[in-house]
């Protein structure tokens, strides 16, 4: 447990509370600086935080903990003072704590470097850590721009500065570093190196606020304490007071005030980093500046644009070592500027200097002068010069010592004469340096790869010893990993084959399409040559290169993608490297320490300054200005970083208006144009879960549209709503064409979950090798999906059906009778190019039939456009975001305001709101105390939840209700059913807290009050958000129904994510026991047990209805009364006047007449008014439609009843055999989904199979389930080619004789259907 804090418990309302108790005392886990929180420690990480967030949720953590542990020792009632929950008052207990009881306490984090592969402890005060090693290694392209842009003299002093900070000891010296020189020399550009060097570890400082004099909080850019301050264009040439300046320099005890927080005291430890095209204004000869600044000059000459962007992209691969590099320069002489004068700077900024430069060779000759003949001198440059301010004697008199060892007011020359204020010594070491001249080292150009035909190969002979194996047919490994004993020195590697490489060996695949979106071997190579020089070979196309490295790092934290077409391919576990030699080079495989982006670790500093999209605007604008940085990459590097903290926070904002605006300011970069460009296309421009209407289109049509995929083939069919409209036909369009298409108002089946992301990816550019490899991604549940592509649909058909209209477009072509053709190609394999349009036209079914479902589906489409209009949101958003944003609105954690509770124990106290609400919602539960303990609630005494099983009453109870049977004949059987049971558990328990759970009451009680149209009471619903769907019904544009409808969709959905086990803001996570569905269960069970203490018998009770054989009305009374009790209303929904009930999910039943109902109960149910007499199924034996009508109805046989609808997850095939020899085969592909009529031997079926696969991964086939021992042809075949006659109805007479024996176990069945 954390030191400061201990979890204490109380009781309150004899409910037990823990809550945390915070200890004061000094902590080593928390740190408190300036009378507030300042960072804490994360075990799990070995790093310091300083979020405060991280602070609350391991309080919370502990205080979890701490229940698991001891709850079973607690009684009553118990409850967790969160930290996230405002009001349990907790998190007033903790700002309490930490500004007003705890007294400051902190060490400043992050004093030293943390690099890749150090190990950190807690005193190691480390917040963050490098993504590269320390280490010697290659640095030549470092060297070549270093040595170009700079002489030697001056490279020296900016690599021991580096030097320096790497090695620990810039927190005691008392210098910083000024690049000075006119703009395009270079100073930028070693800026952003410094800041690769240091990433996290620098702060970006305001050079004029430290050297003015009303900037009160000018110390504010170093509150997080870093070790290296950059200014890209700063500007000390107007200094108007450099003791702030000369203090931070020299890590001085300083005050500091930050906006809104009391002051503090701390001793900066930044080495300052400043560029500047104007000259640092150096007061006068004792300026401390003078001793503490180090000036770098730029040589002037210059890389060209090609060599320079060849360099700089390089230099991140290089990082460790030059960290390594300079560190050795630093140690061979840590004074090495000790001493050191900035003559280039002093003459650029300060007359007086400049005069003494002047006067040099009259002071140094006479070594010495009298104040009197200086003053003459200075006066004399001063006009020469156009001095404008210059000093007056007095000052000048002053001044002048500090250029000579001595000053005397009475002094003797060498010849005996006396004279007045007099200077000797003339001080030559500030100005003098040793010069050395550099030539610059003459340049290679940049040569690419280059690739031979060769048997011989540096990989082959490396990893001769490492596992292999030849590829299969399927071009997959042909055996496991553990049962190959073949190594590469063993197999010829010319041909396909994988091999397991060591861990650290990874490879970087170059698959980079040209403009018509193949790859391209020209700008693989081009890109690829820009990478350390390494060993390479092509890819088994010949257009994709793999350079070969050996990862100093762990290669588990690498990310698997570096840019846009360039992987980096990591193999751990059993994955292999997919191989075939054809041509390579000659080099080495080089090692790589840096460079590489690695997974994303946690946050533990943020941009705060950002709060809302205001800010985020601002800070954008203000960047494109330059008013930040004044180089361009630097401003989209600042711009990216500000969009992924916005992104990663819960901040919500669109700034997509401001894309191009970016986009136009990164192409304008003179030298990282290519960079800054593929940067500002990962931009985040919007969060994630923002929702906003997209841009209105009027009244245009709507677009039905679908995609398929193959290797080589992309096909988008689309056509406008109406009959009679042309399907269009886009074979492989391009992303301007989809850019186009995306503009319009599409509408797809399942178009969310897959064509959306098809579509986007092929705008973005993808090529059909790609879109394929993300097609079988998408299928395989493995991911692929892009955030802004969900959005690309106008609506989606499948998400907006309800629940039992959720099946695939096939199922439903089938039950519509909508003709659909299939090609009988394998999606895995290319399509032949002289088919391709063939393949086209046989998709046009599939457009054609999303319409169909569209128009099928008219009322879930109605309730999806309600519940879109009721949220606020979009058609396109899924039923679940819609009823979670009617219901809690913009709350994205109702869960504080959630009750949960163990059904098994009585409730003694509800606070007054509660009562209330329940004694209206559920006015006869609460005009009674229950069971022997008087609870206010119901409640069911031996109930136990354990180890994820129910029990109650001797019984296990079903985690999603309660079903229970007694087989057998039965007759006049009232079926009893509970209106909307799980809605109405869950608002008798409150669950949502008063003000969301009456929220979804009103859903609940206004569908009701729709039906009957009482329009007073829903006008008061949802706070009168209903009301304008009221005059819409008056109006005729929607029926009471539709409305209802609508309602029902969103009740149906909310139980659903109460008892879903991803997140979502209806999940409580105490609720591990699903009490919505349990209490009705449990209630089910007392319900049985009444009912057959009064002598009837329960013949079937399932979910939330009950069956009693010879019911009358003092039972159906009771039964009615005793739900009342719990909060529900049962409803007599039929009478059957006989049943056969075979288990507890399959019964056959006949409805009472009218007549004999209204004898029995004076009133007829619904069911049996609008179906007396009539015959009903449930479970699939009695409801197949042969049998249904065979047995029961008696109505006629047609071809449609003789049809089977077979799916399957792989592929169907009819193996058209019959007439062939044995062992041989014509396997038809169907599909994944089919309808199939049984064919009587000789007549033209086939066997119906299923795709499969054998261990070893090999392609099989074996029967389809239900079709062993029969022949089948498609039914459309059966249909076309007019052979009902050769339908083998042998295969539905057996089900006809089987649902027969079923009745005849209970009873005799002619009597029980006569």
């Amino acid at each position: 447990m954390i030191d400061f804090l201990m979890v204490s418990t109380r009781i309150r309302n004899k409910v037990t509370e823990i809550y945390p108790k915070f200890i004061i005392k000094r902590s080593s886990d928390l740190m408190i600086r300036g009378g507030d929180f300042y960072a804490i420690w994360i075990e799990e990480i070995g790093l310091w935080s300083t979020d405060e967030q991280d602070a609350l949720q391991l309080i919370d953590r502990e205080l979890d903990k701490y229940y698991e542990e001891n709850s079973s020792r607690f009684d009553g009632p118990t409850k967790i003072l969160h930290m996230w929950d405002a009001e349990s008052g907790m998190i007033d207990s903790w700002h309490k704590y930490c500004q007003k009881q705890m007294r400051d306490s902190f060490q400043m984090l992050d004093e030293k470097l943390i690099f890749s592969n150090m190990v950190t402890t807690k005193k190691d005060y480390a917040s963050k850590r490098l993504s590269y090693p320390l280490e010697p290694g290659d640095i030549s392209s470092y060297e070549e721009l270093m040595s170009t842009i700079y002489s030697k003299e001056e490279r020296h002093k900016i690599e021991w500065a580096i030097g320096s900070i790497v090695s620990g000891d810039s927190k005691k010296i008392q210098k910083f570093l000024v690049l000075y020189g006119s703009a395009g020399t270079g100073k930028s550009t070693i800026l952003n190196i410094i800041q690769q060097l240091f990433d996290g570890y620098y702060s970006v400082f305001d050079a004029k606020a430290l050297g003015s004099s009303s900037n009160a909080f000018a110390l504010e850019a170093f509150k997080t304490n870093p070790l290296v301050a950059i200014q890209h264009d700063g500007d000390l040439s107007k200094i108007e007071d450099n003791t702030r300046l000369n203090s931070l320099v020299s890590h001085e005890l300083m005050t500091v005030n930050e906006k809104f927080k009391a002051t503090y005291s701390n001793r900066f430890k930044a080495f300052l980093f400043m560029g500047t095209n104007k000259p640092v204004k150096i007061t006068d000869g004792k300026s401390g500046l003078i001793r503490r600044l180090i000036d770098v000059s730029p040589s002037g000459n210059k890389l060209s644009p090609k060599d320079y962007k060849r360099v700089t992209e390089q230099i991140k691969f290089e990082l460790g070592a030059i960290a390594y590099h300079c560190q050795e320069v630093y140690l061979e002489n840590p004074g090495a500027y000790d001493n050191y004068i900035p003559i280039t700077m002093l003459g650029a900024s300060n007359d007086f200097y400049n005069f003494v430069i002047d006067s040099y060779y009259v002071f140094k000759k006479e070594n010495g002068v009298t104040l009197k003949a200086a003053w003459e001198m200075y006066k004399v440059y001063c006009e020469d010069a156009k001095v404008a301010y210059p000093f007056t004697q007095r000052v000048f008199k002053e001044e002048l010592k500090n250029y000579f060892w001595d000053f005397k007011e009475r002094f003797t020359l060498d010849n005996n004469t006396r004279v007045r204020s007099y200077y000797s010594g003339f001080r030559t070491d500030k100005f003098e340096q040793d010069e050395e001249k550099e030539t610059k080292d003459d340049k290679e150009e940049n040569k690419l790869i280059e690739f031979k035909t060769t048997d011989f190969s540096i990989f082959d002979i490396e990893c001769h010893d490492c596992q292999a194996q030849y590829a299969n047919s399927k071009e997959t490994p042909s055996k496991k990993w553990e049962d190959v004993t073949t190594t590469l020195k063993d197999i010829d590697t010319s041909k396909l084959h994988y091999v397991k490489v060591p861990e650290n060996h990874i490879v970087i695949d170059f698959d980079i399409p040209d403009e018509e979106g193949n790859k391209c071997f020209e700008l693989n190579l081009k890109e690829a040559s820009k990478w350390p020089p390494t060993y390479a070979e092509l890819s088994k196309s010949g257009n994709g290169i793999h350079l070969h490295y050996i990862y100093t790092g762990d290669p588990n934290k690498l990310s698997r993608v570096y840019d846009d077409h360039i992987e980096i391919k990591v193999f751990t576990g059993k994955s292999s490297l997919r191989r075939k030699l054809s041509k390579c080079n000659n080099l080495p495989i080089a090692n790589i320490s840096s460079g590489l982006p690695l997974k994303g670790d946690k946050k533990m500093v943020n941009f705060e300054a950002i709060k809302n999209e205001k800010g985020l605007r601002t800070l954008i604008k203000r960047n494109l200005n330059k008013e930040i940085h004044p180089a361009t990459k630097p401003s989209i590097d600042f711009i990216y970083k500000i969009l992924e903290d916005a992104h990663a926070s819960d901040l919500k904002y669109d700034v997509t208006d401001m894309r191009n605006a970016v986009l136009a300011f990164a192409i304008n970069s003179s030298h990282q144009a290519d960079y800054c460009v593929k940067l500002v296309n990962k931009m985040q421009f919007k969060s994630e879960d923002i929702s906003e209407p997209g841009e209105d289109k009027g009244d245009d049509k709507l677009i039905f549209y679908d995609v398929e995929v193959f290797p080589n083939l992309f096909l988008v069919n689309w056509k406008i709503q109406g009959e009679g409209k042309q399907v269009i036909r886009m074979i492989n369009p391009t992303p301007i064409e989809i850019e186009n298409l995306m503009k319009f108002k599409l509408v797809g089946f399942n178009c969310r979950r897959y064509d959306n992301h098809i579509l986007y990816a092929r705008m973005m550019g993808y090529t059909n090798e790609q879109l394929y490899k993300l097609s079988q991604k998408i299928i395989n549940g493995e991911g692929g999906f892009f955030g802004e592509a969900y959005n690309v649909s106008y609506t989606d058909v499948y998400d907006f059906a309800s629940a039992g209209n959720k099946k695939s477009l096939k199922k439903f072509e089938i039950e519509l009778g909508i003709t659909h053709h299939e090609l009988g190609l394998p999606w895995d394999q290319p399509v032949p190019e002289e088919l391709w349009t063939k393949v086209a036209e046989y998709c046009d079914d599939d457009v054609i039939a999303t319409e169909a479902v569209f128009d099928y589906l008219k009322a879930d489409w109605t309730a999806r456009q309600i519940l879109a209009d009721l949220a606020g949101m979009t058609v396109n958003d899924t039923t679940n975001t819609l009823t979670t944003r009617i219901i809690f609105g913009k709350d994205r954690k109702p869960q504080g305001e959630f009750n949960y509770r163990n059904l098994a124990e009585p409730v003694y106290d509800l606070d007054e709101n509660t009562h209330n609400f329940l004694s209206k919602a559920c006015p006869e539960m609460m005009d009674h105390t229950h069971g022997e303990a008087g609870s206010l609630l119901p409640y069911f005494p031996g109930y136990k939840f354990e180890y994820g099983k129910s029990t109650y009453r001797g019984e296990e109870v079903g985690e999603g209700g309660y079903v229970y049977s007694e087989p057998g004949i039965y007759h006049n059987v009232a079926l009893l059913d509970v209106a909307s049971m799980h809605p109405h558990s869950l608002i008798a328990e409150v669950l949502f807290g008063i003000r969301y759970t009456n929220a979804f009451r009103d859903i609940v009680e206004g569908r009701v009050s729709i039906k009957h149209e009482a329009w007073d009471e829903v006008n008061n619903m949802l706070d009168g958000r209903l009301t304008p769907f009221i005059q819409r019904v008056k109006d005729g544009e929607m029926s009471s129904g539709d409305l209802a409808n609508g309602l029902k969709t969103a009740i149906n959905s909310v139980y659903g994510l109460t008892s879903a086990g991803f997140d979502n803001p209806f999940r409580d996570v105490r609720n591990v026991d699903n009490i919505v569905a349990k209490r009705g269960a449990l209630f089910m069970i007392d319900l049985k047990h009444e009912v057959q203490k009064r002598g009837f018998t329960v013949a079937h009770i399932k979910t939330d209805s009950i069956k009693i054989p010879d019911a009358d009305e003092d039972i159906i009374d009771f039964v009615m009364e005793f739900g009342k009790k719990y909060g529900y209303t049962f409803e007599h929904e039929a009478t059957y006047d006989r049943m056969c009930l075979v288990n507890d999910a399959v019964y056959i039943a006949k409805y009472a007449s009218k007549e004999v109902c209204d004898l029995l109960y004076g009133y007829v149910p619904e069911k049996n008014g609008k179906k007396p007499g009539k015959w009903t199924a449930t479970g699939t034996q009695f409801q197949v439609p042969y049998v249904f009508k065979k047995l029961f109805s008696k109505e006629e046989i047609e071809l449609k009843d003789m049809c089977e609808t077979k799916s399957v997850t792989s592929a169907l095939y009819l193996d058209m055999n019959e007439k062939l020899p044995e062992n041989e085969h014509d396997y038809k592909f169907i599909g994944k989904v089919g309808s199939f009529c049984p064919i009587k031997e000789g007549c033209g079926g086939g066997l119906l199979l299923r795709e499969a696969k054998d261990k070893d991964g090999n392609i099989k086939y074996a029967s389809a389930t239900g079709a062993k021992g029969y022949r089948w042809l498609e039914a459309d075949m059966v249909k076309t080619l007019d052979k009902v006659k050769d339908i083998d109805q042998s295969y539905y007479i057996a089900m006809v004789d089987k649902a027969i024996e079923a009745i005849n176990e209970y009873g005799d069945f002619e009597m029980f259907v006569s």
